[in-house]
């Protein structure tokens, strides 16, 4: 491989890449925002295990949380961090050069 050329896994992130994280990072990228209900809902998990992927994600600095009171209760909302937003994309981009743009060929 030349200098030039690029590497496929630059990029790449094994934080992001469990399936359970890649799916909460997609979900805050889009939604800016999310209660962790809602997280929890939308993505099918228990609350123990979105909690476990959720605490990765924050000691990696990719995810912030704020707490605020709502309808009487305690809530926790969810947001991506500059840099998990950065760590996301550029994991993306890994994962689009690794499989290629061009579909297959028939």
């Amino acid at each position: 491989m030349s200098a030039a050329a690029h590497d496929p896994m630059e990029g790449f992130d094994a934080t992001i890449h469990a399936p359970n994280r890649l799916r909460v990072c997609a979900l805050l990228d889009t939604a800016g925002e999310a209660e962790f209900g809602l997280v929890q809902q939308q993505l099918d998990l228990s609350a123990s295990v979105l909690s476990k992927h959720v605490t990765v994600l924050m000691d990696a600095g990719y995810v912030a949380q704020r707490k605020a009171v709502r309808d009487t209760r305690q809530r926790v909302w969810l947001s991506l961090t500059p840099l998990g937003r950065a760590a996301y994309q550029g994991h993306l981009a890994a994962l689009r050069a690794i499989v290629g743009q061009a579909g297959p060929s028939l």
